[in-house]
């Protein structure tokens, strides 16, 4: 310790000078599961299918890592194939964490009004109480939605990029913004569906000072074969990665990403 001082560091609720957190990040594709039965009788029936027993197994599996900080891709917040019930509620009940989920679409639209569509959320779960929760939408895209939490000692980002190469440079440019302005150690993290390679992210680095924190490159899509680095969780340079793993389940058609990190407490 340098000064002698302990720091309290609410989210691992260890005395410490520095906060050790673990941060989760999963597309869980709507808990819709995946294998050979996932189109049929038709291309992609899965996503019509009741999601309880997946969802137990994915509840299972990120509890049995014990992350400080989820976050959650493709969730349901109530259809019928999830009889109803939020899931992001449902797995931040199971670990005892707050949560803040939204609609992935702009407010104006169509898909909002669509049945099914209209409960396809991305959500952020944390032990740490929320001090404030802000939902931005891109100007450009089908998936729009930008989810911003602050904590104590951090904030973080959560995104969806658009599967269109020229819209997910607009929403680049407009996450920039947001990331500019946040005073606190950032991640950002999400599903950027950068289908052209980790090139497309390279002036965006360069512009916010954000690094990687997934240095061996390991790939995230699809889950059982994965050849594609899909999913990414960036950092401020006053974040130290201590650690990062690509657990490999095939409970989604993306991989998760566990981050152990630590940065100076409060």
């Amino acid at each position: 310790m340098t000064d002698g001082r302990l720091r309290h560091c609410p989210l691992r609720h260890l005395w410490v000078d520095y906060c050790f957190m673990r941060f989760l990040l999963y597309n869980v594709r709507y808990c819709a599961g995946t294998g050979r039965g996932f189109h049929f009788p038709f291309p992609f029936g899965g996503y019509l299918r009741p999601t309880s027993q997946n969802l137990d197994r994915i509840i299972d599996f990120i509890w049995s890592h014990h992350p400080d900080i989820v976050g959650l891709v493709e969730v349901d917040s109530g259809s019928y194939r999830s009889a109803k019930l939020n899931q992001a509620e449902i797995i931040a009940r199971a670990l005892g964490h707050y949560h803040s989920f939204n609609s992935k679409y702009g407010e104006t639209s169509v898909a909002r009004k669509l049945p099914l569509f209209n409960k396809q959320v991305n959500a952020f779960l944390t032990s740490d109480k929320i001090q404030t929760e802000r939902f931005h939408y891109f100007d450009s895209g089908v998936k729009r939605l930008v989810i911003e939490l602050e904590l104590e000692n951090l904030s973080i980002f959560l995104v969806h990029l658009s599967l269109k190469f020229r819209h997910r440079q607009y929403q680049l440019r407009d996450l920039h913004s947001l990331v500019k302005a946040v005073k606190k150690p950032c991640i950002v993290a999400g599903d950027f569906n950068v289908l052209w390679g980790d090139r497309e992210l390279q002036l965006f680095l360069a512009a916010t000072g954000l690094l990687n924190a997934n240095v061996e490159g390991l790939r995230t899509f699809p889950s059982w074969n994965p050849t594609r680095q899909l999913d990414f969780i960036l950092c401020s340079p006053g974040i130290k990665v201590t650690g990062f793993q690509a657990p490999q389940v095939t409970l989604s058609d993306h991989l998760p990403l566990v981050c152990d990190f630590e940065m100076p407490g409060s």
